[in-house]
C-alpha cells in the first residue's frame, strides 16, 4: 500500500479545503515546488496533485506551478482536477504527468473514458469517484450528479478501469480517519480494483487501520493535511508500511 501525499492547488498556492467548500482554505506554501522535493526525499514515489481551479471551472489557472512541480521532482505524479479532454491530457502528458484523474468527464461523457484507456493505457487513467451521502459529486464536488457511487463503478469497472480513487467527501480535511467500511466493501465487491483511498487519513495508525482492515490490498492512501501539520510523519509512515508488507 503507497502513501501518496497530496498537493491541492488554488491560484498557484499549496492549500486544503474543508470538506471542498471553496471558501475553506488553509494556504500552506506559495511554491508548491519545494513540498514535492521534501515528499520525495521522505521516500514517496508516487504524488497526488489536485488542480482545484480545473476542477471548479474547467479551466486551470495553475499549469505553470505543475511544470515546475515535474521539473523539481523525479517519482511519478498523478494529477486530477478538470481534466475533461483528451487535448488536457495531451497536454499534462508532454509535462511528464504520469497518471490521469478523470471525475466529472467520466460522469459526463463516459466515451472519452474509452478513449484515454485506448490511447494512454490502463495504468494510466485513473478514475476520481468523490461521493456523499452514496452520490457522485462532480465539478469541484459542487454538483451532485445523482448517480449512486456504486452504479457509477460498474460501469466504469465494465468499460476496463482498473485504477480508482474513492473519496468520501464527508471525511476530506476532518482528521477524523478514513470510511474503513467503504474500502472493504468495494474491494469485495471488485477484488482486482487497484484502490486508493481519500479523506480523513490522519495519522499514521489510521494508515495502518487501512492496510490491516483491508489485508493489505488496498493500492494506496492520499494524505494531504495530516502531513503539513505535522501530526502524520511521512517517512516513518512508509518505513512502517513496508515493514508490515514484508511479514
Amino acid at each position: 500500500m503507497l502513501i501518496l501525499p497530496a498537493i491541492d492547488l488554488l491560484d498557484n498556492e499549496a492549500v486544503r479545503l474543508l470538506q471542498g467548500d471553496y471558501a475553506k482554505k488553509t494556504v500552506y506554501s506559495s511554491e508548491p515546488e519545494k513540498m514535492i522535493q521534501v515528499f520525495e526525499e521522505q521516500g514517496a514515489t508516487l504524488i497526488h496533485i489536485v488542480d482545484l481551479n480545473a476542477a471548479k471551472t474547467g479551466k486551470s489557472e495553475n499549469e505553470i506551478t505543475i511544470k515546475k512541480i515535474k521539473e523539481k521532482c523525479s517519482v511519478e505524479l498523478e494529477l486530477g482536477g478538470g481534466i475533461r479532454s483528451i487535448d488536457n491530457i495531451k497536454f499534462y502528458d508532454g509535462l511528464g504527468v504520469s497518471r490521469f484523474i478523470l471525475g466529472t468527464v467520466a460522469v459526463e461523457d463516459p466515451k472519452t473514458v474509452e478513449k484515454a484507456l485506448s490511447l494512454f493505457g490502463q495504468n494510466r487513467i485513473v478514475i476520481g469517484v468523490d461521493a456523499k451521502n452514496g452520490f457522485v459529486r462532480t465539478k469541484g464536488w459542487e454538483t451532485n450528479s445523482g448517480i449512486l457511487y456504486k452504479d457509477f463503478l460498474k460501469t466504469m469497472y465494465g468499460m476496463g478501469i482498473r485504477h480508482v480513487i474513492f473519496t468520501d467527501i464527508s471525511k476530506d480535511g476532518m482528521m477524523e480517519g478514513p470510511n474503513t467500511d467503504v474500502y472493504v466493501e468495494l474491494l469485495s465487491e471488485f477484488p482486482d480494483l487497484q484502490l486508493v483511498a481519500s479523506g480523513g487519513v490522519s495519522s499514521t495508525e489510521d494508515l495502518v487501520h487501512l492496510f490491516e482492515n483491508t489485508g493489505g490490498k488496498l493500492f494506496g492512501a492520499i494524505t494531504g493535511k495530516a502531513i503539513y501539520e505535522g501530526k502524520l510523519d511521512l517517512k516513518e509512515s512508509i518505513r512502517i508500511l513496508k515493514q508490515k508488507r514484508e511479514k
